[in-house]
């Protein structure tokens, strides 16, 4: 592991930060609640909405026997809206990998975000990925956070994540 104090690594979230996915994600929740049969809107989901889509599926009243078919429909809604990559994150992630080990952490599905990370030419910026799946619990749980960390070799507390430093979350210190 990296000792010292020097910012060693850095962790950024993807939907929402490195790219714009609000729009192909409303849309998608919103197709497939319709094709699901529930009547459940913008002002809803925005009211509910979490990274783990299990917990809006839970407020939504989607029983959990339909999670399977809700993220299949998910899925297919979602691809029909195609996200764009934040303007200036392409030439902000090349300059930030000169000097310290970039890692991604996101609720996303690995799938998708495997396949955007294909389609921006980014597969090869993060050397640790973390995604929904990957651990058992889902941000904000730390789980997803340290496994980044560990797999980058990086202390907590020489790291950064999105806007705020690693450290201050007390959690992420924890094995």
């Amino acid at each position: 592991m990296h000792t010292g104090n020097a910012l060693a690594g850095v962790l950024f979230d993807w939907d929402g930060t490195l790219i714009n996915s609000y729009h192909a994600d409303s849309q998608a929740y919103l197709a497939m609640f319709r094709d699901l049969g529930f009547d459940w809107g913008l002002k809803e989901l925005e009211a509910h909405y979490s990274p783990d889509w299990y917990v809006v599926y839970r407020a939504a009243g989607i029983p959990e026997r339909l999670w399977d078919k809700a993220n299949n429909l998910w899925r297919i809604h979602y691809a029909k809206h195609p996200s764009k990559l934040v303007t200036g994150a392409r030439k902000m992630l090349r300059n930030l990998a000169r000097r310290h080990a970039l890692g991604l952490v996101t609720s996303g599905d690995r799938v998708r975000v495997d396949r955007q990370l294909r389609q921006f030419a980014l597969t090869e910026t993060f050397r640790a990925r973390v995604c929904g799946g990957d651990t058992a619990e889902r941000k904000p749980h730390p789980a997803p956070l340290r496994k980044a960390l560990r797999r980058l070799k990086v202390e907590y507390r020489r790291a950064f994540f999105d806007s705020e430093r690693a450290s201050s979350c007390r959690e992420c210190s924890r094995p």
